[in-house]
């Protein structure tokens, strides 16, 4: 039963965010400084969560396969690299380490 009590509470939370926003005025969404937030703050999360998903385990810090393969990525994002060789990198090189026991 507390489990569906959480469900209910998430929706409700989801549903009075959504309705929130929708309530905020529209000059208030116009300024500047609003907009750059709202272009970056995407950014700034998904590379967090990357970070954290990547060196994070438990409530250490960890530099193992993914690690290198984070590394690789970055790598062919510098040489401009298409997507899927981007990721094929990260792919390769993280099993080459896991493979070579890292």
């Amino acid at each position: 039963m507390t489990v569906w009590i959480a469900i209910g509470l998430t929706v409700v939370g989801c549903y009075l965010v959504k309705l929130l926003g929708l309530l905020v005025p529209a000059g208030a969404l116009e300024r500047p400084l609003v907009q750059r937030l709202a272009a970056l703050l995407p950014v700034a999360l998904l590379a967090a969560l990357t970070a954290q998903q990547t060196f994070g385990e438990g409530s250490g810090v960890v530099l193992d396969a993914r690690a290198a393969g984070v590394a690789a990525a970055a790598v062919a994002l510098v040489l401009r690299a298409p997507f899927l060789v981007v990721v094929g990198a990260a792919v390769v090189v993280t099993a080459g380490v896991r493979a070579l026991g890292g």
